[in-house]
């Protein structure tokens, strides 16, 4: 069971706050000979792998790190083209590690202000009037929760589709932003929140959720 992420979204679509809880490890490396056996190509600023799959590594996953250097998206981290790096055979023999790419911090605030939108979509799709929106999305390997406040903020938590006890967890959430957020007289509302409490209390309060399930009257 695992809490992957937090996501809290103001009334106008924006991300206000996110935390990486857990990221599942799928990285693959794996040392290559020229030439490569892999068909790279670059997309949205990083190279990933367009045909071929082998050994754990699969169509989609970016190169990560070359030499055990991590690279920066379609640079080496000495600055050079990572597909006319690989292109040299003089190169080889080459450690690369593929896996997922990491969001980026505006990919986030995107994704945000997507959901947002997606969000609104699904309530005007409602036959009735007054729909509470989206609250759950389901993927095979991951399940997005979804709370919204009466002031419109939204609270989204992805976890595992076997994790149980979000709902609670999400009201939990809505606590911790109200007694660490709201009531601090240095955050201004709908803006990013920057608080050590709040940060502090989230962490320990998904802790729990993992390890214990529903949140019980009084935690």
């Amino acid at each position: 069971m695992a809490i992957f992420s937090v996501y809290v979204v103001n009334k106008a679509g924006g991300l206000i706050y996110q935390l990486d809880h857990y990221a599942p490890r799928a990285d693959t490396e794996k040392t290559f000979s020229f030439p490569l056996d892999l068909v790279l190509r670059p997309h949205d600023e990083r190279v990933v792998v367009a045909f071929g799959q082998r050994d754990g590594i699969r169509v989609g996953h970016a190169v990560l790190a070359i030499n055990g250097a991590e690279v920066n998206g379609r640079f080496t981290a000495d600055g050079k083209d990572v597909l006319e790096f690989l292109s040299n055979p003089a190169n080889y023999p080459v450690s690369i590690r593929f896996g997922r790419h990491r969001l980026s911090s505006n990919e986030k605030l995107m994704l945000a202000s997507m959901f947002h939108s997606l969000f609104a979509i699904g309530s005007q799709l409602s036959p009735e009037v007054g729909s509470s929106g989206i609250e759950m999305l389901e993927t095979d390997t991951f399940k997005l929760h979804c709370f919204q406040t009466l002031t419109g903020i939204k609270f989204v938590v992805l976890a595992d589709p076997r994790q149980a006890g979000i709902d609670s967890l999400l009201r939990k959430i809505y606590e911790i932003y109200s007694d660490f957020a709201l009531k601090n007289p240095f955050y201004s509302l709908e803006m990013p929140i920057r608080c050590e409490l709040f940060d502090q209390n989230l962490k320990l309060a998904l802790e729990v959720a993992e390890k214990a399930g529903p949140f019980g009257p009084g935690s």
